[in-house]
Parts: C-alpha cells; structure tokens; sequence
C-alpha cells in the first residue's frame, strides 16, 4: 500500500519583518535577565549567548515558558557566577553540563558548548564538553534551533540559515541528517512534533533519513518518546506529525497500533480506509475541543469541574487517533462483501492501554484513554431505536469525568461523506446533549446515588455491615438508574420488598 502524503505542502506563514520586530521586542523585555547575566560572564571571562529553541519562539512570538542559554564555562564555574544572583538554582544536570535556577519568576538553564552522542544499541547519550559557539550550534537538531543571541552585545548569530527556514517553514538540519540523527535519534521524534507544533514540513533529506533510520528510535527510553509524543498530539496540526511518522516508519516502533490500520484492501469487499478515517476524526476532535471549551467557559463552569476541558486536551486527542486500534484484529469478510469488526471498541482499549503503558504513561492518563475508546461506540442506535431515560442515565454514569470528552469523541467519529447520514447523527447527538442535561438539572445526575445510604439500609433492616449491605445498596441504585429520585417513603418500600426475597 502506497504511503499518504496529502497532508504536505503545508507552509507557515511568518513574514521576516514581523518575526525580527517579536526578537527585539522580547529581548528588550527581557533585558532585567539577558543584560545583568551576559555582563557576569563577559566580565568573568566566559561567552554565554541565549541559543535554540529560546531564539525560534521569540522570532515566532511563541511562549517562552523558559529560557535556555549556552557557554564555554563548565557547571562550576556557572554556578559561582549565578549562585549570588539568582533566586534559587539546582545541577541535578550537573552530568550533562546543565544548570537550572530561577530568576524573578523565570526559569533559565545554562548549558555548557557541548558534543552529544549515542553510541550503538546505547539508551544514553556520550557528552563532551565544548569551547565554541559554532561548534555547539552545528551539533543541535535542527537549524530553526541552531540560532543564538550572543550577550551581553545581543548580537544575532545564524550560520546554518535557521531564520530563512522559519520564514520558508522548512525542517533543515545543520548538518548531513543521517549524522544528526545517529548523534541522537531522538531528533526524529521531534522532526515530528515540529510538524505539528509549529506547521513546518521537514525537506527531503530529512524524511529519507527518517525512514532509513526509523528502527533507530528503539535506542531511545520509553519515557522519552512518550514527552515528544505528548507534545506533538498536542500541537496545533497532530495529524501532520502523526502521519510523518506513518510514513517514515517510525510509528512501527512507537505506534505499531496507528500503522497497522493500514489495512490491505480486497477487490471484493469494500471498508472505509481506516487509517485516512482515524486521522480524519483526530483532526475533528481537535476542532470540536475548541468549541466544546468555548461553550463551558461561557456557560460559567467552573476551572475544578472535572468536565472541564482544557486546551489542547491530549486525552480525547490520543482517543481519536487509536479508537479503532482494534480493527485490524477484529475485520471479518463475510458473504457478499461484507467486511465486520465486532467487539474492536474492547479490543482496541486493551490494545491502547498496553501500548500506553509500554510508553510509561500514568495510570490515570492511561485509564481515562482506554476508556474513551471502550465507550466510542455507545451512541449508535440512540437514533434509530431510541433511549429510555435509564439507558441515558447509565450512559453518563458509565462515562463519568470523562462526559464531555465522549461528546467530542462519538461527534468526530462521523466521517461519512453523506450528507443526509451525517446530519441525522449530528441530530441524534444534539437530542441526546439535550436530554442529558435537562435530566442533569432534575436529578444532580452527575452523582447519582440511591436514596437511601449504607447507614439507613442497616437501621431499616437492623442488620450489621456485610456483603447484604452491599447488595441492598445495588439494588436501590439499580432503581435509582431505571425510575429517578424515588423518594424516602418508597425506597423504604422497594428495600423491605427487596428484604423479603433476598434477605436470607
């Protein structure tokens, strides 16, 4: 099967003149930190210059959440010259020539010129330390990140053209890329995860090397991939990324689940390409996370409701892209073309909880995925055969904290090009919505419980704690789900009925 590029040819759109106007003015704004720390150590001696990823998301007017910095001196001499100046600072980097402090309220890191390098079949890069700029600029990934201001002189310094990539929205490597991503593998992950993040497309020196090294990344720990991936699902284009990755191979190693919906197709039976499908939801579902969060900001609901989405919510993202895992495993040809996948909702959460646990994801991250993708089937044949207000009930119980990401979910799931199959779903769903809620604000459906608690059962029916307890209170939830409040009166009513057939 021929591997989709249809996602390129994408271009980000940065005007040169914009782009040196953002640098100066977040120099100027910074100039409390960039002035007082270059002066230290041109003083002492030393060069320092504010380098990577720090100089692109200036030039892009990005968030600079921290700021990252380079130098000929070694970690104890960067310590002497800041440990004075900063408000707090660490060297659990110590070993790879970094040293971290805070500084008004701003995260810096101070990294000596440095050499980086894994070794064959070795999960831990070899670090040697540095004396020059240039040296240390041509060694970083990319050359949107080989940029650097050197201070105190803010001098921009470029010497493998990053800035004219930025403006073109190319991905470049200062060097040959087999050389940079044999240095570090890693830097394939991250050729991705620029894709998405800031909309650039990698030159095709870069995506050969990608597929001719894709198995490389095995090298590379768990935990990781697992950041890059992260970072990359929650981007503003995940789809681009993601399909980088299909098509280099490199998903072979980190997403076999996502290349394998690849499905080889039979002149006699027909299905949906389920790959082109899954991309196609994730792309909705991050287009439905904004407006799903616009609304509960207007509606007033408050930042500590676990509905509330936040954007970009890796979560429901990760669902639509592995929500039909399953298939592969689950395709049955049947008689006259037919092609099923019976049971790939199941199938496919076991398959996404393994797979996130093989990246060293938190069990809460973990379950929460899982789950989205178990339940992105429960709405099909609301339409058609109707709900009764149990089945609703249950249906927002069965999905919890996690309502407002399966509204998202089951409404990007619809793909199909008929129009009139495609409005009738979206109808189903809004009546749907609408009966949750109206039932929501009747009945705090949100928490459900019994109407009567475990204490009131033991003195209706003068009983001790045991499993009888347990199996009372089921009862009346299972009444609860099915009928609504009922009331004090007749839930004493339905637990002594009850009493009197199970109670022994």
């Amino acid at each position: 099967m021929g591997k989709s590029r249809n996602l390129k040819n994408r271009r980000s759109s940065v005007d040169p003149q914009t782009a040196h106007n953002r640098l100066h003015d977040k120099l100027d704004e910074l100039e409390h930190i960039l002035g007082p720390l270059g002066q230290r150590f041109s003083s002492a001696g030393f060069e320092l210059a504010l380098v990577g990823g720090s100089v692109r998301d200036a030039l892009l007017g990005r968030p600079m959440p921290d700021l990252d910095f380079t130098t000929d001196a070694h970690p104890d001499d960067i310590l002497r010259l800041i440990a004075d100046w900063v408000d707090t600072h660490w060297d659990i980097g110590r070993e790879f020539g970094t040293i971290g402090a805070v500084k008004s309220g701003v995260q810096i890191e101070i990294t000596t010129y440095r050499a980086e390098a894994y070794e064959e079949d070795s999960r831990k890069p070899v670090v040697a330390f540095g004396t020059d700029l240039d040296a240390d600029l041509v060694r970083r990934d990319f050359t949107i990140g080989a940029m650097a201001i050197r201070l105190p002189s803010k001098t921009f310094v470029d010497p493998h053209q990053g800035f004219d990539d930025l403006i073109a929205g190319r991905i470049r490597t200062p060097g040959a890329a087999a050389d940079s991503f044999s240095d570090d593998p890693l830097r394939m992950m991250r050729a991705a995860r620029f894709t998405s993040q800031l909309g650039l497309d990698p030159v095709a020196e870069v995506e050969e090397a990608m597929t001719a090294m894709a198995d490389r990344i095995e090298i590379i720990s768990a935990e990781r991939v697992q950041v890059e991936l992260v970072k990359l699902i929650t981007g503003i284009d995940p789809v681009a990324g993601i399909d980088l990755l299909v098509r280099t191979g490199i998903a072979d190693h980190v997403l076999p689940e996502v290349s394998g919906l690849q499905l080889e197709t039979d002149e006699h039976h027909r299905h949906k390409d389920v790959y082109q499908h899954s991309l196609t939801v994730l792309r909705q579902a991050v287009e439905l996370e904004g407006r799903y969060a616009e609304k509960q900001r207007e509606a007033g609901m408050a930042d500590d409701d676990p509905q509330r989405l936040r954007v970009p919510d890796f979560t429901v993202r990760f669902a639509a892209l592995m929500h039909d895992v399953g298939k592969p495993a689950t395709r049955r040809f049947q008689p006259g073309g037919a092609v099923t996948f019976y049971h790939h909702d199941a199938v496919g959460a076991k398959l996404t909880a393994k797979r996130m646990k093989a990246l060293r994801f938190d069990k809460d991250t973990t379950k929460a995925v899982g789950r989205l993708v178990e339940l992105h089937l429960r709405f099909y044949g609301y339409g058609d055969a109707g709900w009764t207000d149990s089945a609703v009930r249950r249906y927002v119980t069965d999905a919890g904290r996690l309502l407002s990401r399966l509204h998202i979910l089951t409404r990007a799931d619809v793909t199909t090009r008929n129009k009139r199959k495609a409005d009738r779903l979206a109808f189903a769903y809004d009546d749907l919505e609408e009966r949750i809620e109206a039932l929501a604000k009747q009945e705090e459906l949100d928490s459900i419980r019994p109407d009567l608690d475990g204490r009131q059962i033991m003195a209706i029916l003068d009983i001790e704690p045991s499993p009888l307890v347990g199996k009372a209170y089921k009862h009346l939830l299972e009444l609860r789900m099915e009928h609504g409040p009922l009331g004090p009166e007749r839930a004493e009513a339905e637990l002594r009925s009850w009493w009197e057939t199970h109670g022994q």
